[in-house]
């Protein structure tokens, strides 16, 4: 879509007003709204000026004024405002330089591309998440210096089958028992449905829909594969549509990991793979299928993947999920059909153009942009260098002793670790200056200064328990 374009398709709808939306550096969608007399088609070339000090990780004060640049080809009508409303994402650059944002994570993900391009292996990388996440009907918490609580509800809830409600029917998927249940023990299948059809009506293809394992609520919506900077805003929409979908209906969602104790936690597991002139590259006669080039992708991501963490399972709530012993891949190795490995080789299908690799450590809470940046140029690490993945893990880790479990490398244990990791292994991301230096440092300095150091501060709920009497 051209600029002039862009303006039929909001005379088309009818619609008055436009909203630019943007991703700060974690990954929420920033937004302001303009009657649409206000632009014109110099405005995709010229911009529009906001705060850059007002969002998170991005200029001081003393140097705040930044402008947006409105993609047309992302234009699409809201779902969600009363009066039409046309929304448009954004690219940020600098008003005095004209150069693209360093911290921008669309512009990383743009060059994680133009990256992959210039290297001559593919032209196209295709993405495919599996996004999971929770539903519930209230949510509750606080923390300051004399309190600290949260507390979760879902009509679901496991624990609710001794409530009154008027009447109890007592369909409540057990703890771990929510996997694909049908009505009525899965409540929400007209909600996910209304979820995915308002994803759809956006351009973006779904593959399923279903509940995941945990009760409360747990669900999945699966999206088809595209390239990765469209998969980027795919994945942008995805949240901004599920959470206002629920809300729209009196429901909360929430897309951080492990928000149940003794529960399944909600991962993204992130289908990779890559094309040259519309042909696969990952097909082959190697171990699951696959060819020579595939394998040394798979090397290079289980080399990087503890840095990777750092992008893919962003959070310190990730390693609530990510733990050794239960339901989380925190082995760094590859399996054909083992889901307690990092990565897995999907066996469904023998065609070439099915053979993808599926990295199974990363969960939603991350930024699309730069974990998926971060996931390509971890297998075009391997791929150059010609790392070995090594041998894969085809054995039930249950039946494995702790002596041979030894023999792999693990997930990092906490946020600090992969955030070590990651300053320590980064050298792979800065190639074509796809990652700057600045953003990384940013980045962990910003993870260090407002979530691993107030986290430490605080003492936790359960020590009360531990403790309160010794």
């Amino acid at each position: 879509m051209t600029a002039k374009e862009f303006f039929e398709f909001c005379k088309k709808h009818n619609a008055e007003m436009i909203d630019l939306k943007f991703a700060d550096m974690l990954g929420t969608w920033q937004h302001c709204s303009f009657p649409v007399e206000t632009w014109d088609e110099a405005t995709f070339e010229e911009g529009v000026g906001f705060d850059g000090s007002s969002i998170r990780g991005w200029k001081g004060i003393h140097q705040s004024d930044m402008l947006a640049i409105p993609d047309p080809s992302t234009a699409q009508l809201d779902p969600f405002f009363r009066e039409p409303t046309v929304s448009v994402i954004a690219d940020i650059i600098d008003p005095i330089t004209r150069d693209p944002y360093s911290r921008d994570p669309r512009h990383i993900a743009r060059k994680a591309n133009e990256y992959l391009v210039s290297t001559g292996i593919a032209d196209t990388c295709y993405i495919g998440p599996e996004p999971e996440f929770f539903i519930f009907d209230e949510v509750r918490y606080e923390q300051n210096q004399h309190r600290g609580f949260y507390e979760v509800d879902s009509v679901e809830g496991a624990w609710n089958t001794a409530r009154f409600e008027e009447p109890n029917l007592g369909y409540k998927p057990s703890f771990k028992g929510g996997y694909f249940p049908v009505s009525p023990t899965d409540t929400y299948h007209d909600l996910r449905s209304e979820m995915t059809n308002t994803l759809r009506r956006v351009g973006i293809r779904i593959e399923a829909h279903h509940h995941e394992v945990g009760t409360a609520g747990q669900s999945e919506i699966d999206m088809a594969y595209a390239p990765l900077l469209q998969m980027g805003d795919h994945f942008m929409w995805y949240k901004y549509i599920i959470k206002n979908v629920a809300r729209r209906q009196g429901k909360t969602v929430t897309f951080m990991p492990k928000p149940l104790f003794e529960d399944n936690g909600s991962g993204m597991h992130t289908h990779l793979s890559l094309w040259k002139d519309g042909k696969p590259l990952f097909g082959g006669s190697g171990y699951a299928g696959l060819s020579e080039t595939a394998l040394l992708a798979i090397g290079g991501l289980l080399h990087h993947a503890r840095s990777v963490l750092a992008f893919a399972a962003p959070t310190s709530n990730s390693y609530r999920r990510l733990v050794p012993g239960f339901e989380a891949p925190v082995n760094l190795a590859m399996s054909q059909r083992n889901r307690s490995a990092a990565i897995r080789i999907p066996m469904y299908s023998a065609n070439p153009k099915a053979k993808r690799l599926e990295f199974r450590c990363p969960d939603p809470s991350c930024n699309g942009y730069l974990m998926f940046s971060a996931m390509l140029m971890a297998v075009l690490d391997g791929i150059e260098n010609k790392i070995d993945p090594g041998e894969p893990l085809d054995r039930d880790i249950y039946e494995m002793t702790p002596e041979e479990l030894a023999g792999y490398a693990h997930t990092p244990g906490s946020l600090t670790e992969a955030l070590d990791a990651l300053q320590a292994d980064h050298a792979y991301l800065t190639k074509g200056d796809v990652f700057t230096d600045d953003l990384i440092e940013t980045w962990v300095s910003y993870k260090v200064e407002n979530e691993v150091d107030p986290l430490r501060l605080r003492p936790h709920p359960y020590e009360f328990h531990l403790y309160y009497d010794n």
